[in-house]
């Protein structure tokens, strides 16, 4: 199974993470969702605290899919709203056109980059980054102990690293390197997302202006891909928004979450 919290009461959410993180990445906005949502944190498979991610030859969104849909059963939700950020939000938009969740809300969703090269651009920021972790474990906790260190760790998936704590932060850097023979599996398999999704699932895709990971141009290409979704920017906000811009982004979770005989909220498209 894997590792979970479930928080709050009311329409079930499941919050899915990014590739190299942990369920811990949605603290930020928990406290506020779960006020209205019955909010569902997970570890996914090599992540976390969740077992190991075990390539058995078939494709990686198969896997994933597999294990999401387990989840469900296991859980008892049946068609929750799901939320995702970078991976999670491919994994949330995976479930959507597999007829699987109520709506997916998406936070600079895996799989809209243009070609080769920028994927291999997205392969190298993961190199970096989790080379970077594992060299810095021994200093780590002096580094991320000052809020410019946090700031400096942080800075290419989020604009206000300096917010995280020093143990948010120091977790976060372990987790990715614990997370890097999932990474490399899940990286190695990645493709374009271009797979339909029923009109009668609510999308929302989110984007960050200052994404340094998905860059921003992805969001456009997302809009074209997913022309019946809400698509909304996200100011100031990086790859990994949460802590950005909390109630902005905690907002956005609940609108994309609401339920449909409840109505939908209008609120700013980019």
């Amino acid at each position: 199974m894997l590792a979970h919290e479930r928080i709050g009461s009311g329409e079930p959410l499941v919050l899915v993470h990014g590739i190299g993180h942990r369920r811990q990445a949605w603290y930020p906005v928990v406290d506020r969702l779960a006020r209205e949502r019955e909010v569902v944190l997970i570890d996914l498979p090599g992540h976390g605290e969740s077992p190991a991610l075990v390539p058995d030859g078939r494709p990686v969104r198969d896997i994933l899919r597999d294990i999401l849909e387990d989840f469900f059963v296991e859980q008892g939700l049946d068609r929750p709203h799901i939320a995702g950020n970078s991976l999670g939000g491919r994994i949330a938009l995976e479930a959507a056109a597999d007829d699987l969740v109520s709506s997916a809300t998406t936070l600079a969703p895996a799989g809209f980059w243009r070609n080769k090269v920028d994927f291999a651009y997205i392969r190298a920021v993961f190199t970096v980054l989790t080379g970077a972790a594992t060299l810095a474990r021994p200093v780590a906790p002096a580094i991320l102990s000052t809020a410019p260190g946090r700031a400096a760790a942080f800075g290419l998936l989020m604009t206000r690293g300096h917010k995280l704590s020093p143990d948010a932060a120091l977790g976060d850097l372990h987790g990715l390197v614990h997370a890097r023979p999932a990474l490399e599996t899940i990286i190695d398999g990645g493709f374009p997302f271009d797979r339909p999704i029923s009109p009668s699932i609510p999308v929302t895709v989110a984007w960050g202006t200052r994404d340094l990971v998905l860059l921003p141009y992805q969001a456009g290409r997302a809009r074209r891909a997913l022309p019946a979704a809400e698509h909304v920017t996200l100011p100031k906000c990086g790859h990994v928004p949460m802590i950005d811009d909390v109630d902005l982004v905690a907002d956005v979770l609940l609108k994309g979450s609401g339920h449909p005989r409840l109505g939908r909220t209008a609120y700013d498209v980019a």
